[in-house]
Formats: C-alpha cells, sequence, structure tokens
C-alpha cells in the first residue's frame, strides 16, 4: 500500500471522499496501518460494504472442517485472493491482501481462532456477521436498543447512580433447604425469570413472583451485583445455534475447572458444549476466591492502620469501618472480575458454545439442557461442591450463613459465630474480627487447622487472639435455636468436657467443610459411578467408570482448591482429546490458608516422612532473624524445607508469615531444579496457589 501511495501521488491534505475509488481505498488503508482514526466519510467514501457484498456472493462460503473441529460458514483466504484477482477488485496481489486486511481491521472479517492477519494461504475466514448468536447470546432489548440487562426489568434502574445501598440483604426462605438439597438449584428456588421487555422493571417482577436475587442468591440488587449477573448469568440468552452435530466436549458446570476444560478445549479446536444452571465463574468468582480475598484486603486495611503507632504514624481518633462500603468494595471487585467468566466472553470470543439450564446425562454418550439433546464423544463434570451442613440440633431452624450468603451482608453483625475451624472459617472469622464485629470460633476437634503443623497453627492461633477472636475447641453442640425465626439473635448450647455453656450471636457463618455436587444429574444414566460424600469416581487419569467421561475439580477431589481445578482441566483436555495419560498424581498441589500471618505448604509433612520410614533433614529460617521481616515489623512465622536426608531434594515445605502464598510458589519452583519429588519439576506441570504469583509466574 505504501508503494502504491507513491506511484499515485496522493496527497495527504486532500480530503479522502475528493480521491478517485481506488485511491481512496488506498488511503484508508494507509490511516489503517498508520492506526489514525479513519471517519465515517472515508469509510462512507470507500463504500465498503458494496466491497462486502460482491465477495459475499463470490466467495465459496459454507461449513469446513479441520481436526477436530467444523468451522461453520467460512471461506479460504487464497480462494478469497484469487476471486478478488479474477474478478478485477484488484490488480495484484499486494491489494487483495490489503483490501482482506482492511476488512479485518474494520472488523467485517476476522480468522476463526483470531490468530492470523488476511494471507494468501489455506486459512479459514468468516463474516462477523455469520459468526453472531451461533455460540448464544444475549438478545437485544427493541426498547433501548441495547442488550438486556437485568436493570431493564428488575424496577431499580434509578440506584444505578448511588455509591452504595445500605440494606441488610434478604436471605431466601428455606434457606436451610438451599444447603441441604440435594439439587444444584437449591430447593425452594424458582427457575431463572425471562423478563418481558414490555413490561417495566416492577411490574415484570411481581408477575414472576421472584427475583434473581432470590434465584441466585445475589444481593443487594446494586449496579455491581447487576453488571454481575448480566456477564455471567444473562437476564435473558438465545441458546446456541445447532446443527445436530455431534460436540468433542461437552462440560457440566462453569467454575474453575468447567471453565478452563471448556475454553482449553475449543481452544485446540474442539466443538464444545458449556452448559450452567446458576452462575459463570462458580465458587471462585462468586461465593470463594475473589470476594473473600477483597474481603481480607480491607481487613488488613483496617488492621494496618490501628497498629500504625508502632512505625510512628498517628491516627487522630478511632478507626471506623464503613462496612457498607467494604461490601461494595467486595461487590465492585468481583463485578469487574466477572467479565473474564461473561457468557458473551466465552460464546463470541472463544467459540465455546453456551447453554444455561440444569444438564443431565440421558445416556452414555447424551446429555439434555433443558429442549436440546447434545450428543457427546467426551464430556467434562465439572459442577463443584457446595457448603456442608452438620448435623447439629436445630440448625435447620435458625437463619444461618455459609459462603455463598455471607457477601450478601450490608451491616456489620456485632456478634458474629462461626461453625468450623478449617480455613474458610479463619479466614473470615479474622476478616470480621478485624472490621469490628466480636467473633466466636466454635471447633469439634482439638486444635483449628489441624492438617498444618503444630507450630504453625500456634503462631496463628496467638493471632487470631490478639485480633480478637475467641476460639473455643473440643466443642459438643448441645443445640441451636432462635427467638425469632425472621433473623434475631442465635444461641448456641454447647458443653466441654460436660460442662454446658451458651454463646449469642447475631449472626452465625457455618464453615464446616464442603460436599459435592453429584445428584440429579442423571449420573446412573451414563454409567458413571458417585458416592454422595466423597463425589465422582475418578481414575489417576480423571476418567469415570464412563471412559468417555471425565470429571474436575471439587466434585472428584479432596483437593477443594481452585487451582487444582484449573490443573485439572488441563489435564482433562490432554487426556481426553488427544489421547493422553497423564496422571493427577504427577501434579504437586500446594495450598495456602490466607489468615494473617497467611500458611502456605508444599510436598510432604514430616509426619508423611516419618510414616514412610524416609529420612530427611530440615532447613528452617525464621523471621524473626531476617533483616527485611524485621524493618516491616512483620517478623513472626518462619520458612521451613525438609529434603532427602544428605541431599539437595526437596521434599516439602511450609511457609508461615506474610505472603506465605506467594512465597511458596518459589519454594515450588525451587522443586524444579532439586526435584521436589523429581518427577514434579516440569514447567507444564507447575501448580500454584491462588496469589499475585501465581498470576504472573509463566508457568
Amino acid at each position: 500500500p505504501l508503494r502504491l501511495l507513491s506511484s499515485l501521488s496522493l496527497s495527504r491534505t486532500v480530503p479522502a471522499h475528493h480521491q478517485p475509488p481506488l485511491k481512496r481505498f488506498i488511503l484508508l488503508i494507509y490511516g489503517v496501518m498508520e492506526q489514525r482514526k479513519v471517519s465515517s466519510a472515508d469509510r462512507d467514501a470507500i463504500d465498503i460494504s458494496s466491497l462486502t457484498e460482491t465477495l459475499r456472493q463470490g466467495l465459496d462460503i459454507r461449513d469446513r472442517k479441520y481436526h477436530l473441529r467444523t468451522y461453520k460458514s467460512v471461506f479460504v483466504g487464497n480462494e478469497a485472493v484469487s476471486f478478488m484477482l479474477a474478478s478485477g477488485l484488484v490488480s495484484s496481489l499486494d491489494d487483495a491482501l490489503s483490501m482482506g486486511n482492511l476488512l479485518l481491521a474494520e472488523g467485517i472479517i476476522e480468522h476463526v481462532t483470531q490468530d492470523h492477519d488476511f494471507k494468501n494461504e489455506h486459512l479459514f475466514y468468516r463474516f462477523k456477521e455469520n459468526e453472531k448468536g451461533i455460540h448464544g447470546e444475549i438478545p437485544l432489548n427493541e426498547s433501548s436498543g441495547k442488550a438486556f440487562s437485568w436493570a431493564d426489568f428488575l424496577g431499580f434502574s434509578n440506584l444505578l447512580g448511588e455509591e452504595h445501598i445500605a440494606l441488610q440483604g434478604s436471605i431466601p426462605e428455606h434457606f436451610d433447604d438451599i444447603l441441604t438439597s440435594d439439587a444444584r438449584r437449591p430447593a425452594g428456588r424458582k427457575a431463572p425469570p425471562l423478563p418481558p421487555s414490555s413490561d417495566s422493571g416492577e411490574e415484570a417482577q411481581e408477575k414472576e413472583g421472584n427475583s434473581p436475587g432470590e434465584v441466585f442468591g445475589v444481593s443487594p440488587l446494586d449496579a455491581h451485583n447487576v453488571q454481575l449477573l448480566d456477564h455471567v448469568h444473562p437476564a435473558q440468552w438465545v441458546p446456541p445455534l445447532r446443527s445436530g452435530e455431534k460436540y468433542n466436549m461437552v462440560v457440566i458446570g462453569a467454575g474453575a475447572g468447567g471453565l478452563i476444560t471448556a475454553a482449553g478445549a475449543a481452544g485446540v479446536g474442539a466443538r464444545v458444549a458449556l452448559i450452567e444452571e446458576n452462575l459463570l465463574g462458580g465458587d471462585c468468582l462468586n461465593v470463594g476466591c475473589v470476594p473473600s480475598k477483597a474481603l481480607i484486603a480491607a481487613a488488613r486495611a483496617a488492621k494496618t492502620v490501628r497498629n500504625a503507632a508502632k512505625w510512628g504514624v498517628s491516627v487522630t481518633g478511632s478507626v471506623e469501618v464503613d462496612f457498607a462500603k467494604v461490601m461494595e468494595h467486595v461487590r465492585s471487585t468481583r463485578a469487574h472480575i466477572s467479565k473474564n467468566d461473561a457468557a458473551s466472553r466465552y460464546a463470541e470470543e472463544l467459540g465455546v458454545d453456551v447453554y444455561f439450564g440444569r444438564g443431565e446425562f440421558l445416556s452414555k454418550n447424551s446429555v439434555c439442557v433443558g429442549p436440546h439433546t447434545l450428543t457427546f464423544a467426551r464430556a467434562c463434570i465439572a459442577t463443584g461442591g457446595r457448603a456442608h451442613v452438620p448435623p447439629i440440633p436445630g440448625l435447620r431452624d435458625v437463619k444461618f450463613l455459609t459462603n455463598e450468603s455471607v457477601f450478601n451482608l450490608t451491616e456489620l453483625p456485632k456478634r458474629l459465630g462461626v461453625i468450623g475451624a478449617g480455613p474458610i472459617g479463619l479466614e473470615l472469622a479474622q476478616a470480621f474480627a478485624c472490621l469490628g464485629s466480636s467473633v466466636t470460633v466454635f471447633a469439634r476437634s482439638s486444635s483449628i487447622l489441624d492438617k498444618e503443623e503444630a507450630e504453625a497453627v500456634g503462631i496463628v492461633a496467638a493471632e487470631l487472639e490478639r485480633d480478637g477472636v475467641k476460639v473455643l475447641t473440643n466443642i459438643k453442640y448441645n443445640k441451636i435455636s432462635s427467638s425469632d425465626q425472621q433473623g434475631g439473635a442465635i444461641t448456641i448450647s454447647y458443653s466441654v468436657k460436660g460442662e454446658a455453656s451458651t454463646v449469642e450471636v447475631d449472626q452465625l457463618l457455618v464453615a464446616a467443610g464442603r460436599v459435592p455436587n453429584v445428584t440429579n444429574l442423571g449420573l446412573e444414566n451414563a454409567a458413571v459411578r458417585y458416592d454422595p460424600r466423597r463425589g465422582v469416581e475418578v481414575d489417576d487419569h480423571l476418567q469415570t467408570t464412563n471412559p468417555n467421561i471425565y470429571a474436575v475439580g471439587d466434585v472428584c477431589t479432596r483437593y477443594k482448591f481452585t487451582h487444582a481445578a484449573d490443573a485439572m482441566a488441563r489435564l482433562v483436555i490432554r487426556n481426553a482429546l488427544f489421547y493422553g495419560r497423564g496422571k493427577f498424581s504427577a501434579i504437586l498441589i500446594p495450598w495456602a490458608t490466607y489468615t494473617d500471618p497467611e500458611i502456605a505448604h508444599v510436598g510432604l509433612y514430616a509426619r508423611d516422612l516419618e510414616a514412610r520410614s524416609i529420612q530427611y533433614d530440615t532447613y528452617q529460617k525464621d523471621l524473626e532473624h531476617n533483616d527485611r521481616a524485621i524493618t516491616d515489623g512483620l517478623d513472626v512465622g518462619y520458612v521451613r524445607i525438609l529434603c532427602r536426608k544428605g541431599t539437595d531434594e526437596i521434599l516439602g515445605a511450609t511457609v508461615v508469615g506474610p505472603e506465605a502464598g506467594n512465597i511458596i510458589s518459589e519454594v515450588r519452583a525451587m522443586g524444579s531444579a532439586t526435584t521436589l519429588v523429581a518427577r514434579y519439576g516440569r514447567v507444564s506441570l507447575q501448580v500454584v496457589p491462588f496469589s499475585r504469583a501465581g498470576a504472573v509466574l509463566p508457568w
């Protein structure tokens, strides 16, 4: 194009619409190459629509197959070049390539995997209009001309500009059923409403009798949560345009494991369907990693300000926490991140067919979702888990919180009770204490975090006490009751070594473990064996008892971490689509508990080595002897590395202290060079916990 511009003696000062047609076309390309903004007048002068229509009429546009995948309504690059030359649209190969790249730059055509410019090669391209809606889409609201949003019919558009809504989020009726129901949609919740565009928001909500907050457990319905819902479960969704062709991969469940399985499979050319009944993003985005870490960040900020005097920084007056704004920060963070898991992104950018509804197996190679029956060569179960409700007398008769509802709070509970002394319970207990709640943790066991090293647990326990968290161990629950079934004070009656006592709280958080979502999936129809407590049965290759169906994440493993689901998904892509024989046992899973200080671990504990009669050396560095830790005032904790005796072979490591979740990633990387059990050293098998390091290190 630059040579043509020179030969045609174009003047850059003359408006494009005053140039001859071919010259105007070349000038527009020149503008695109310089990344300058091309005016609408320039576009009109070129008459791109006529060029586009000529190409549409002349090109051989049809479905074409490459490897595992069929690409709908595509044409071939070198065939398009030949047509442009033969029809006289252009006079040279360079002109043809320039025209093709102009259409790419204008968003009229695209390479099917968006990996190439327009080339004179056997590459597949499509007109973007032909792609629209193939994988599902959000329909337009005729009255506004924009894609449907929950805000269109909920009757709260006047709230979208407010800073926050300081109202206590409502808890759906029959909340006990929500947590004990076998269905993945909690009992008592209705099917997602499809808002009629002719009704106003209030009228539609009244007619349907339920709101997205009741359906999905998301509240308050402010701008942030509306944005979240628009991304991860749109108010209306047009299902994919299907030809009845068998899918290479059908994924049921769109949490971390399901999303990565779907995106990765589509990325290598597979035809993929993704089925989700509730919210894309699963626990991690909606009720787990993302909101909990946002809340913990706010809590640590409050704690840092309170302790600023140790660094010589004086804070006048008391530290005030505006809990409503804290929770708005949580909702805003979640909404911002949710675009990565959006239905429209998976459909339009990644080429995944997205279905909303309950997926249920009909046979060994078919699944239904609503009125659609999908057949598959391979499938992956990624339905995750839900909060376990322990059999405590009276618990199901009171309104309690779990990780699924605690992030709906907009008022700080003065007194918070926490059932469970594992990572989830302690992380949230400490966060609420730092934000101003009086927190009591109840544990049946004799210790908190009972899988961790005793010394590490002691350090965390001491800090919890300093932050005002009261921990009661060796609890025997007698009864839980409430004088007001609508959410009044809750009384926990318990005994310790036969001595009875009671504690009264305003809110009660149940964090007593997780159970897999395995029922109402039709697993029996698919010959998939499962256990209600342990989940779907898989072998070391993550195959179920049906060799064409795999499983990932909380539904099938005791490693209930987002990064574990991520690693399992990558393994399933290799094993299911490329006949791989990769083993989950060849992947080393670290983990971290994000209390203050954090605890992180990878590999074997000392007790494991002793049980296996493996001799080892211990290398430990206490933070109290680390200059940088001392200067930062963060000198409580240690790094402990266990090596095979007499060698530098790392067998396990524990880190206690600030940023332990990031530090363990460095120890994990060290294992690649010094064989953290040698087989784990391959870069492709590197797994890191939910940390900043995990997001930026090039694993």
